[in-house]
């Protein structure tokens, strides 16, 4: 119970005894001013005159004591009033810890109450004790039960959201707590209020295991605020690239061309790998790895190694740094073996393979071409990427070194001596071999005979009989085939070969049987605009003009369709055969008009020859023989008439 309370307890008892000594129906009257101090009122003795309540002095209580003067009481009455303190919900104010319970904390701030508030809410005062001040938020002045409602919990919100946006205007750098993990991020505790760090603003790098930061505490940047749900995001991430910043200015100043410097490889892509020089990055270009060929970075370096590298340029605006590793060696150009010459037998590894040839890798960063016109002694063409397989060893003889250009060619056919110095003794011509098809072009296939020596069979040449559109309707490529040396040309490297020519000219033999006239059951097999080609027997194939395909209906023979065709045209020397299949029937025609022609003639020479018989027997001409002489010649003239 406070002062207030027992103010008005005491006030209670001293009326309850002024009613009892004085009659209620008895009036009292003012006295007679007497010095007395001042505001002091004396009981007056005079007899009690008995008057109407209108005039009832209400200055005077129970007690018969007047009341202060209007200006003392004004005055007394603020004093009674600065007593009480004046506070407003949501206001923070101190108080004073009064009591301590088992759950509670009683908190006085000079309230008409104490309030409560949970010891949950100090548990970071582990040593709270009576007479500590605390600031606490006034949440209620009087809940529904008439209790003061205080919290500890609310004020140190509120008063850490209001540092909270203090240091997000000034950019001061603040202390806090991971708590828990959330989805995204993390729970951080900044004087007291929970905030969020986003999971990429915890590290420059990306982190996906957020377990090993909760308990952790960190310093951290306030980089986003919301007023409206009082809502703060903080960042970590931003605190390290500000300090990452001020090294790479550091760095940058101090930079020079040439100059050595410690990295670490923090990341490695396919051209090349990404440095960290100590707060700046760099990049370590593929082709400033090593000075021989390599498909990818990491085949020399690896992820967070430590290595030696010299700047090789820089940008200040952009922030890029080249850096190489190879040129801390010597050039290996500048370092050849010695023995190293023309002529010289070097093996080597394929590091690139183009259209005109292949670079051998002699030791790192010294490599040699073998062109595709030194890979076999043959002169036909060669695939250089049919030869050669990436990874692959080859020696080769050194054919030019030029240590001042750097540049080598290497030869794979001078291992061996040139075949074709005595190639009629191995390959005479009309000897019969076989040999590997290695390329086919529409002129023609090329044989290899063995390595180095080859030759081309024409497409004329693959067969007697049929005529193909190209090489690749007969054979194939890594096909074996026989052939028969036609010639040599031991100047230009050719062999003429041919395969058609293993047996004889079937045309020879055939000029009798698709003789001109001839009819022959064809099959037709390909038509176009000018005509079509007919299958005939013996693999023969003839060709039929389009004219020559008209059928006796007006239709013309189809594709795959077989029918009668006439030869009419055979030329053994060209291998053609001309069909048609038109002459056939139009032929039969004209040998119908033929005969009823040699008949109708023969009808009227027997008529002629009936009539002189008749003429040498008459000697003398009566009527009546004039009249059949003239029916007999009326005959003839009709028959002429039908001749002409």
């Amino acid at each position: 119970m406070n002062l207030f309370n027992k103010q008005l307890n005491a006030d209670a008892q001293e009326n309850a005894a002024a009613i009892e000594a004085v009659d209620l129906p008895t009036a009292t009257t003012n006295a007679p001013e007497v010095e007395q101090p001042v505001a002091i009122a004396a009981v007056v003795e005079a007899p009690i005159v008995e008057t109407a309540h209108d005039d009832f002095d209400w200055s005077i209580d129970k007690r018969n004591v007047s009341h202060y003067a209007e200006a003392e009481r004004v005055k007394y009455d603020k004093v009674y009033d600065n007593t009480f303190i004046q506070i407003g919900d949501g206001e923070i104010v101190k108080g004073g810890v009064v009591a301590l319970t088992k759950t509670d904390v009683v908190i006085n701030i000079g309230f008409k109450s104490d309030g409560l508030i949970s010891l949950n809410e100090f548990r970071d005062v582990p040593g709270l004790a009576i007479g500590d001040q605390v600031e606490v938020m006034v949440v209620e002045k009087e809940d529904r039960l008439g209790n003061l409602h205080l919290s500890r919990k609310s004020a140190r919100i509120y008063r850490a959201w209001e540092r909270i946006v203090e240091v997000h205007k000034t950019g001061e750098v603040v202390t806090g707590t991971v708590t828990s993990k959330t989805k995204g991020g993390l729970i951080v505790d900044v004087f007291g209020m929970e905030t969020f760090l986003p999971g990429s603003q915890i590290d420059v790098k990306p982190v996906t295991d957020y377990d090993q930061f909760v308990g952790k505490t960190m310093e951290f940047k306030v980089v986003k605020i919301n007023e409206t749900i009082k809502n703060a995001v903080v960042s970590h991430k931003a605190l390290i690239e500000s300090d990452i910043e001020a090294q790479r200015a550091e760095i940058m100043s101090k930079l020079e061309k040439g100059q050595v410097l410690e990295g670490v490889v923090k990341n490695i892509t396919d051209f090349g790998a990404f440095m960290d020089l100590g707060g700046l990055d760099g990049l370590l270009y593929i082709t400033d790895i090593s000075w021989g060929r390599i498909s990818h970075p990491s085949e020399v370096v690896k992820m967070d190694q430590k290595l030696q590298v010299v700047v090789l340029d820089f940008d200040d605006d952009k922030k890029r740094i080249s850096l190489g590793l190879k040129q801390l060696t010597p050039h290996p150009w500048d370092v050849l073996p010695e023995g190293l010459a023309e002529a010289t037998v070097v093996k080597g590894k394929v590091v690139n393979i183009e259209d005109y040839g292949a670079f051998l890798e002699i030791q790192p960063g010294v490599e040699g071409l073998v062109h595709v016109s030194e890979i076999t002694w043959a002169n036909t063409p060669i695939n250089a990427k049919e030869f050669f397989k990436l990874g692959d060893e080859h020696e080769a003889k050194v054919v030019t070194l030029d240590t001042d250009a750097r540049k080598m060619s290497l030869s794979i056919k001078q291992m061996s001596q040139d075949p074709w110095n005595t190639i009629e003794n191995k390959f005479p011509e009309s000897s019969k071999h076989k040999g590997l098809v290695k390329n086919i072009t529409p002129y023609g296939v090329f044989v290899e005979l063995e390595p180095g020596i080859g030759g081309m069979i024409h497409i004329s040449d693959l067969s007697w009989l049929k005529r193909f559109n190209h090489p690749s309707d007969y054979t194939k490529v890594g096909e074996q085939i026989d052939i028969l040396i036609l010639s040599i040309d031991k100047e230009n490297r050719k062999l003429q070969l041919g395969h058609k020519q293993l047996e004889e000219d079937p045309w020879n033999s055939l000029e009798e049987t698709f003789a001109i006239a001839s009819v022959h059951e064809g099959t037709v097999t390909r038509k176009d605009d000018k005509g079509a080609l007919v299958q005939l027997q013996y693999g023969l194939e003839g060709f039929a003009p389009n004219r020559h395909l008209n059928k006796e209906d007006g239709t013309q023979v189809k594709a795959d369709e077989t029918a009668q065709f006439v030869v009419i045209e055979f030329d053994r020397n060209e291998k053609r055969i001309v069909l048609s299949h038109a002459r056939i029937w139009e032929q039969h025609i004209a040998e119908e008009k033929e005969a009823a022609k040699k008949e109708a003639k023969a009808e009227s020479d027997s008529t002629k020859k009936a009539v002189k018989n008749i003429q040498s027997k008459v000697e003398k001409s009566t009527l009546g023989d004039l009249g059949a002489l003239a029916e007999i010649k009326a005959k003839l003239q009709e028959g002429e008439g039908d001749n002409k």
